[in-house]
């Protein structure tokens, strides 16, 4: 099923969320590779770009075959976000995010990510102020609510609407929660039914029935695939071809388990260099391995890992 955002026509509904940590530019193009209609990058503050912070020139990568993308921006103050996505515009993202849903203490203290929930009027003026000077798309990603005594997706996906906003993701659990409990698809289809722009439901995807049981629950139009994409790219294949055909592709072998590993750690040699490189691979691996044989004896050993030929030589031994 193809899903619309704004400009921008994506194979299929079915998203890579953004995870900082996770969907670097590595990652992102594996998942694109497994039939990800749309992947997100990692989260950049809009400070960070403004005053040249040398970190995020790595966050800012793209590669042409991971498009289309979403960059997903954050910050507080309407003019530097708005700002900053205007020098970006010209860049190869195809889609501009702003994280109304980070749950980081420092992020939340600073009136940042799921803190801005909280501040309607500034949802506004911030939404407003970015679809006022960007021509490609701009969405926003969202919580249920900062706590359980203040749930407003609904009120915040109306503002987004009215301020010219393509698409609006919701998270089903409020910040307080965090990732803990089960997610509330109900206030999806609450705000589905509430607006008139694309609605992408995110929280608790883990497999091809969790996205279509979603689907049918929330009448969501797209689904964001977060922890669930952990050490699986193959989840979107899957949940695509399973919405489109109601069949589910055969889990990966063990072969393609490994030459999976293998491809992203020369990729992330490639990005980040052999140290930080296989420094991040350990908790791809674990991922990757997680209720497999002797994946906690490998989880283990895969902490003394440093270059490429001992990752080879461990994936070759254990798996």
């Amino acid at each position: 099923m193809k899903l619309t955002i704004g400009n921008v026509t994506l194979d299929n509904n079915v998203i890579l969320a953004p995870m900082a940590g996770v969907t670097d530019l590595p990652y992102r193009v594996l998942c694109r590779e497994q039939g990800c209609g749309l992947v997100c990058m990692e989260m950049v503050s809009a400070k960070a770009v403004l005053y040249k912070n040398r970190n995020t020139k790595e966050l800012l990568e793209v590669d042409p075959r991971e498009r289309p993308v979403s960059l997903q921006l954050f910050g507080s103050d309407p003019e530097i976000l708005s700002k900053i996505a205007g020098e970006l515009e010209e860049g190869p993202y195809d889609i501009f995010d702003i994280n109304m849903g980070c749950p980081v203490p420092k992020i939340v203290k600073n009136g940042e990510g799921s803190a801005l929930m909280r501040n309607p009027k500034l949802v506004e003026e911030i939404l407003s102020a970015m679809v006022r000077t960007l021509k490609k798309p701009v969405t926003v990603k969202i919580r249920k609510g900062f706590d359980d005594s203040s749930v407003n997706a609904v009120e915040i996906a109306k503002i987004a609407e009215g301020c010219g906003v393509s698409a609006i993701a919701v998270h089903g659990r409020t910040r307080e929660q965090y990732y803990s409990g089960r997610a509330d698809w109900d206030i999806i289809r609450q705000v589905k039914e509430a607006v008139s722009i694309p609605v992408i439901g995110n929280g608790d995807v883990f497999t091809p029935e969790d996205a279509k049981r979603m689907v049918e629950e929330t009448g969501c139009d797209g689904i964001m695939v977060a922890r669930g994409a952990k050490g699986n790219p193959w989840i979107f294949r899957e949940i695509a071809e399973y919405l489109e055909t109601g069949r589910k592709p055969p889990r990966p072998s063990a072969d393609e388990l490994k030459a999976m590993i293998l491809r992203h750690g020369q990729m992330m040699l490639e990005f980040k260099g052999e140290t930080a490189g296989m420094r991040e691979m350990r908790k791809h691996v674990a991922w990757y391995t997680a209720g497999y044989p002797n994946s906690a004896a490998l989880r283990n050993d895969i902490n003394t890992v440093s270059t490429m030929d001992e990752l080879t030589a461990l994936i070759g031994e254990r798996l």
